[in-house]
């Protein structure tokens, strides 16, 4: 008999009005493609609010909160207030999403608030002892930057990975773990492929960033969790591994890292 795939859907964003119209549907298609649980993350102050009450309703569903670079304003001492107060409630479990992106952001001046916030975001994880989930897009230079000094005693996530090799070897030296996205099944994968390859099984995840990036067949279309599988097979096979080892250490290493309570 085959061994049971069991596969976490490590960065998600099941909040918004894309599932309004079939959310428990959604679900229970990831249940049945072998995803036994979802951590969605919050990227303003409002959706980190749907998000823990997602989490709070579904025991497979876990949540992140956190404000994303392209959404970042000036906290004030309520706003970390209010991110820490969601920590304590039911299944969530990370700082997140968090980060620097400097694809859509070209103002230096908001691009120095980003980088402000995100030390701050930081700093919040550490006192909460938390993990955290980064954004990171044509920012490597100064995100690698802060993680070596200020963010150099957090730990968590850079997800949707983007840069070298070079940069996934320092990553994974800081403690970092890395997550992998539809595009690796892009044909203009470039980079990530070879990267897949190379990285130490127990620092690797696999994610949707839906409703975003969905693999093929369904790039174009709304992603979903259930998608993650086709995600996952494909860096099995890059790796030369079964679905079965690689969804269930993929699987244990969210569960380290995110510490995951799953059934």
């Amino acid at each position: 008999m085959a061994e049971e795939i069991r596969l976490v859907d490590t960065h998600a964003h099941i909040d918004g009005e894309d599932y309004d119209a079939d959310r428990e549907e959604m679900l229970a298609r990831a249940k049945e493609a072998g995803v036994v649980a979802v951590v969605t993350f919050g990227d303003t102050m409002e959706a980190s609010a749907r998000a823990v009450k997602l989490a709070a309703e579904h025991e497979t569903v876990f949540a992140g909160v956190g404000v994303h670079p392209e959404n970042i304003f000036p906290f004030a001492a309520e706003d970390d207030d209010r991110l820490a107060a969601w920590t304590k409630e039911k299944n969530v479990v990370a700082i997140g999403e968090i980060g620097l992106d400097y694809y859509w952001e070209k103002d230096e001046d908001k691009r120095k608030l980003q980088r402000k916030m995100l030390v701050r975001q930081l700093a919040l994880a550490r006192d909460l002892d938390l993990p955290v989930c980064i954004h990171d897009r044509e920012a490597h230079g100064d995100m690698m930057a802060i993680l070596k000094t200020e963010g150099r005693n957090n730990r968590g996530v850079i997800h949707c990975f983007s840069g070298s090799w070079e940069m996934a070897k320092e990553l994974l030296k800081l403690g970092w773990y890395l997550g992998v996205d539809g595009p690796l099944t892009y044909k203009n994968a470039a980079k990530l492929p070879e990267i897949i390859e190379k990285m130490p099984a127990d620092r690797l995840l696999v994610e949707t960033d839906c409703p975003y990036l969905s693999p093929l067949p369904y790039r174009g279309q709304r992603n979903e969790p259930a998608y993650v599988r086709i995600t996952a097979e494909k860096a099995a096979e890059i790796r030369g591994e079964s679905l079965e080892t690689f969804s269930a250490q993929t699987t244990a290493n969210a569960c380290a890292v995110y510490n995951l309570k799953i059934a």
